[in-house]
Order: structure tokens, then C-alpha cells, then sequence
């Protein structure tokens, strides 16, 4: 036994709860004692709600945290697919480099040092694999 009680409506097969919930709610409103929430009322439940929640100063930071990481995390994934959007695959033939269509780069491009064009043979062979 795991320490739960395998008693009352919480041990329930989850489909059995919404049925009697549902029974519940049906006989409340045949009744006429069911509550339906206006506009306003809701309004008011939902700010004193907020005000609580606020209270708890720890669990605020720990969601302001999370939605700051969040947004950092999608933000560096944008600047990520803008720059790769922007590389042209290179290929190193014996007479120099070419930019996969068949034409020579342009002169700022072909003087690049030899670490970077070591790098720029190793990605084309990664496009080819």
C-alpha cells in the first residue's frame, strides 16, 4: 500500500468523479440552488483571488523567474534562426572557394583566415553527409 486511503471521491476513477459532479450539477439546477457567475462577480472573485496570490511574495519571484527565462529562452531562439536564415553553405574547389551557386565570393569573403575557411569545409562536408 502506497499510504493513500483507497477511499472517498478523490481515490476515484477520474470518469467517475465528473459523472457524479455532474449529477450534482443537474440536480442543483433543477432545484434552483445552482449559482451562475455574472460578469461582475466574477470579476470581483478573480481580483480578490490576484490578491492573495500576491501576497506570497516567494511565489511570485519563482513565476516572475520563470517567465523571464521563458522569454530570454524564445527571444534567443529568434536571433538563432535570423542568423542561420542568413548563411550561404561555401564549397572549397582547387581553384578557390564558391558559394554553392557556382560563383566566386565576394572579396571581403575570400579574406578570411584559414581557421575560418577550415570551418567553412567542414560545414559544406556536413551538408553533404
Amino acid at each position: 500500500m502506497t499510504g493513500k486511503s483507497r477511499r472517498g471521491f478523490a481515490s476515484m476513477d477520474p470518469a467517475r468523479q465528473r459523472e457524479i459532479a455532474s449529477k450534482g450539477g443537474r440536480a442543483a439546477h433543477e432545484k434552483g440552488t445552482a449559482h451562475e457567475w455574472s460578469s461582475d462577480e466574477a470579476r470581483e472573485a478573480g481580483r480578490k483571488g490576484g490578491v492573495t496570490v500576491s501576497r506570497d511574495r516567494a511565489h511570485m519571484a519563482a513565476i516572475g523567474r520563470e517567465g523571464g527565462e521563458s522569454r530570454s529562452a524564445a527571444a534567443r531562439q529568434a536571433r538563432q534562426s535570423r542568423v542561420s536564415e542568413r548563411e550561404v553553405p561555401m564549397s572549397v574547389s582547387r581553384d578557390g572557394m564558391s558559394d554553392g551557386r557556382g560563383q566566386q565570393p565576394r572579396a571581403a569573403d575570400r579574406s578570411r583566415s584559414d581557421v575560418s575557411r577550415a570551418d567553412t569545409v567542414r560545414d559544406e562536408a556536413d551538408f553533404q553527409a
